[in-house]
């Protein structure tokens, strides 16, 4: 009897796991050595799924970066099979797309 519920659990769960919707957090930084070396002078824009603090860790530390954070939002999907992360709201509503 267990086994019969087991089954069917087991086999409910292999039909709706189709229906399953994965989403993830872009975030967005401006990122700028705090060492003093002569080819990065100039920060740079940085687009991420890495939260804030595993950044700047992944990255070389606090005491090697200074990381400003501009802007998050949310994606659905996944990033899997090395996909393109999804754009912003913004760039999805033709904001910066007007001059």
């Amino acid at each position: 009897m267990r086994t019969l519920l087991f089954i069917k659990i087991l086999f409910l769960s292999f039909v709706f796991s189709n229906y399953a919707n994965a989403e993830y957090r872009v975030y967005q930084y401006y990122v700028k050595s705090k060492l003093r070396m002569p080819i990065d002078q100039n920060g740079y824009l940085v687009t991420s799924t890495l939260d804030p603090v595993s950044y700047i860790s992944y990255n070389g530390g606090a005491n090697a970066l200074k990381v400003d954070l501009l802007r998050s939002w949310v994606c659905v999907g996944h990033t899997g099979e090395h996909k393109e992360l999804c754009k912003g709201p913004e760039e999805n509503s033709g904001v910066f797309a007007q001059k």
